[in-house]
């Protein structure tokens, strides 16, 4: 669903990233990790084409990103969900409007996906602030809310930058079982981290690959983690 071959990235001057190559299939689930200022943040943009590659090729559903124009760039962004770092959110919208915000500018809202919305809220520990706004809301909670609404319209793929990294360790399993069961369903995951204990939590859950970046290259991580 999403490939990237050779796959090179600079910026002011410096490369940042080189030579990486990757295919996420319907059903996999990776891990990336790597140390601070690595680049996992980097990658996951290139992945859902914020950012353009220097060199290399990357593929969306089956196009080649070099020849895709803007309608087909957004075509393929709605089968992907995104779980950024820094969590934006509409503050003049209630959490629930926000989570279903991609629903409603997509124009898919019906009671159907209303009441997925509040078992996905439920779920995310969210239920009882549904009518809360954004600004009071805590950063763990924020997260959460933001991978509510990456979920919401059931993407192909998910692209997570650290979901877990300010909420506490009960929360992280529950969203990686979210997740998980998102795999099970056939959609890729893939989640960059930090945290080498969920990692091997998850491993004991789901068949996942872990992705580490290392002097500017991609290296599958050995059975150590």
């Amino acid at each position: 669903m999403i490939e990237l071959q050779d796959v090179a990235y600079s910026y002011g001057g410096g490369e940042l990233l080189s030579g990486m190559s990757l295919a996420l299939s319907p059903g996999s689930f990776h891990f990336l990790t790597g140390p601070s200022g690595s680049g996992k943040s980097t990658f996951l943009k290139l992945c859902y084409l914020e950012l353009r590659a220097t060199s290399g090729s990357i593929r969306l559903f089956g196009h080649e990103a070099a020849t895709m124009d803007r309608d087909t760039i957004a075509a393929a962004r709605r089968r992907i969900g995104i779980v950024h770092q820094d969590c934006q959110f509409l503050d003049h919208l209630t959490v629930a409007e926000n989570v279903a915000l991609p629903l409603t500018v997509s124009g898919r809202e019906s009671p159907a996906n209303r009441e997925n919305l509040a078992e996905l809220l439920e779920w995310v520990g969210l239920q009882h602030h549904k009518d809360a706004f954004p600004p009071q809301l805590s950063g763990g909670e924020r997260q959460r809310a933001a991978l509510a609404r990456a979920v919401i319209t059931g993407p192909d793929v998910v692209l997570a930058d650290e979901p877990t990294g300010n909420i506490d360790w009960e929360m992280s399993q529950r969203l990686l079982t979210l997740l998980a069961e998102i795999n099970r369903m056939g959609k890729a995951i893939l989640m960059a981290t930090h945290d080498l204990q969920l990692i091997r939590q998850a491993k004991t859950r789901v068949n996942a690959r872990v992705l580490r970046i290392r002097d500017r290259t991609l290296h599958y991580a050995g059975a150590d983690l």
